[in-house]
């Protein structure tokens, strides 16, 4: 038998079925509950329980000791076998759509730096695909399997799809992306996914802050503010590890020729001796809080490795950041790609 959750502030109620993820089950029923990676890593979908209790097939990454204290539960990945009441804050500003799974082939690939590409897919049957600038897609594999990719365009540019993938020696699907897909490959879909994207209707400055690949939503966001004519300033900081890592650095740069309220701030925390670097170092986090150290008037966006992303909201909220006004997309590995990483001791992120 299903069991029920009750959402509060809302008193919305929805069936959860034995082993089904909370998170599933909500979006199944059209209750739109804040979520990122799906995975368990990065906490976006973190809320509270205050009857029953939440399991998990294995013990979620983001959740902490004092969360766990606090009756705090992830419920992408938390489930349930008896009714339970829980409080979270539902996104109700979101304009939902709908979740197609969807044929497409690869248009092009191009490389970005040294182990990143634009990967760009078409829809089959000139379909299009409506999203928020932000969101992502999923690679349904032949196996059942998904990868999860943030989409590094904006809605208004929708002909293509445009992927940022780095690639992870080991990790299944990257191999194929980079090793041995033909040309216009086939492949399967499904989207728009992640309650990461842009709130148009706030009226704040906004930090942006990238890590790796997490600079291709953020991209997509940029492209989306000069599209609609945002006033509020952008401050786009971008965290890699050398300069070889740092990729569309000339498209940031003409981004601020043409819109004096942006700006735009790389940072290497590992630059070679080569790079001759002479601008900003050290975690990217702790560049956006020494030039802003008062963050209670931002708005703050976030995309890249889960480590980062959970340093910087303990930072950024020492330093006056609200959680109700930070957003993060925490790229998550798949279990190929973290064993390939763990084996050759290289956490670098990508989704």
């Amino acid at each position: 038998m299903p069991s029920k959750v009750t959402i509060q502030p809302s008193g919305h109620q929805f069936e959860v079925d034995e082993g089904e993820a909370i998170l599933d089950a909500a979006m199944r029923q059209n209750i739109e509950l804040p979520y990122g990676c799906r995975g368990g890593a990065c906490g976006a979908c973190a809320g509270f329980i205050i009857k029953g209790e939440v399991y998990y097939d294995d013990e979620p990454i983001a959740l902490d000791d004092d969360m766990k204290a606090n009756n705090q539960a992830l419920f992408c990945v938390g489930k349930t076998s008896a009714d339970i009441e829980i409080s979270i804050d539902e996104i109700e500003e979101l304009t939902r759509f709908e979740i197609k799974q969807i044929n497409c082939h690869v248009s092009s690939k191009e490389h970005l730096c040294h182990d990143v590409i634009a990967l760009k897919i078409k829809l089959d049957n000139d379909e299009r695909l409506q999203y928020h600038a932000g969101q992502y897609i999923e690679f349904i594999l032949k196996d059942g399997k998904h990868r999860a990719f943030s989409i590094a365009n904006a809605p208004h540019n929708d002909e293509l799809i445009e992927l940022h993938i780095r690639h992870v020696d080991g990790g299944l699907f990257t191999d194929f992306l980079f090793e041995s897909m033909p040309e216009n490959s086939s492949l399967q879909v499904q989207g728009p996914l992640g309650s990461f994207y842009l709130r148009e209707d706030r009226h704040r400055p906004i930090i942006m802050m990238g890590g790796g690949t997490g600079f291709g939503p953020l991209k997509a966001m940029i492209e989306h503010i000069e599209h609609v004519g945002f006033n509020q300033p952008v401050h786009m900081f971008m965290g890699v590890r050398a300069l070889r890592d740092l990729y569309m650095s000339d498209m940031a740069e003409q981004w601020i020729k043409n819109n004096s309220n942006l700006s735009f701030i790389p940072v290497l925390s590992d630059p070679m001796e080569s790079d001759n670097w002479q601008s900003e170092t050290g975690f990217v986090h702790q560049v956006v809080a020494k030039q802003f150290p008062e963050l209670d008037a931002f708005d703050i966006y976030m995309s890249g490795p889960p480590p980062m992303i959970n340093a910087a909201v303990d930072l950024f909220t020492q330093q006056g950041a609200s959680k109700d006004n930070m957003f993060s997309d925490a790229f998550e590995y798949s279990t190929d790609a973290t064993q390939a990483i763990a084996a050759k001791n290289k956490p670098h992120g990508s989704k």
